[in-house]
């Protein structure tokens, strides 16, 4: 049992690590795309394993390449990607407007912010681990404890206590010190759920202004006995001229962005 706990535990840092590393990337693309590019060279073979340490690495690679198909869930879900898209299909839904924007424009809005949103986490991550890592400076172990940090700092200051405390009752833990005795695989699923509420907050009070204009609209159309003629219809150009008259996209973007200050 303990060596399978530890290779769990192995296993989990690996993961861990690989999304580390993606988001460092993401940091430093810009600093990429300034070098000349070079284009590698890939090769794949087959032939028989005449050692077991040979079919131990073929295992790795095959858990990495799944770690890596499992790391824009992961990158998703512990970014402020999740309220930002919510939000803004709140907004297209208050407005009535069903397909514009379309689902590729909200989120490819969503990625770049989420991208503006994160870049000082990024760039702490992408010097104060990844560079050293890549230098031979510290080890992969150092590594992960100082990529792990910034993530966790960020995630913290965005859960509820609520959520957090919800978590680890259901973890039966005991109750930790400080934050630093707080899991990360803990933390994960409560800054999901903080993200959530937060996110449907938010949208409650995008669906007010424009509750308004609908509940407005349907009182003068059944005053002139206009029964038939459905009141979303004629509602949303009026939905529309507001959104505009008050610079709806600069307020609400504005809005998203400040809520992580």
């Amino acid at each position: 049992m303990a060596k399978g706990r530890c290779r769990v535990v192995k296993l989990n840092r690996v993961a861990v690590f690989t999304v580390l590393l993606c988001l460092a990337g993401l940091a430093c693309a810009a600093t990429v795309l300034a070098e000349p590019l070079s284009v590698p060279t890939v090769s794949v073979g087959l032939g028989k394993a005449s050692k077991p340490g040979e079919v131990a690495t073929v295992m790795q690679i095959f858990f990495l390449i799944t770690v890596l198909s499992l790391a824009p869930g992961l990158l998703i879900m512990t970014t402020s990607f999740t309220r930002v898209v919510v939000v803004l299909s709140f907004l297209r839904s208050a407005i009535g407007t069903q397909q514009a924007p379309s689902n590729q424009i909200v989120i490819a809005m969503a990625l770049f912010l989420t991208f503006y949103i994160m870049s000082p986490v990024w760039q702490q991550i992408n010097t104060q681990a990844f560079k050293p890592y890549k230098a031979g400076q510290i080890t992969q172990e150092q590594a992960l404890e100082k990529a792990v940090a910034p993530v966790r700092k960020f995630m913290l200051s965005q859960v509820r206590e609520k959520d957090l405390a919800l978590f680890l009752s259901l973890s039966k833990m005991p109750r930790p010190k400080n934050a630093e005795d707080i899991p990360t695989l803990t933390i994960v699923p409560a800054f999901m759920i903080s993200e959530l509420q937060t996110a449907f907050q938010i949208g409650f009070l995008i669906y007010i202004p424009f509750l308004v204009v609908d509940m407005v609209v349907a009182s003068v159309l059944m005053s002139m006995g206009m029964m038939m003629l459905p009141p979303v219809m004629i509602s949303l150009p009026f939905k529309i001229l507001l959104f505009i008259l008050v610079d709806g996209w600069a307020l609400v973007i504005g809005s998203i962005v400040k809520s992580f200050g």
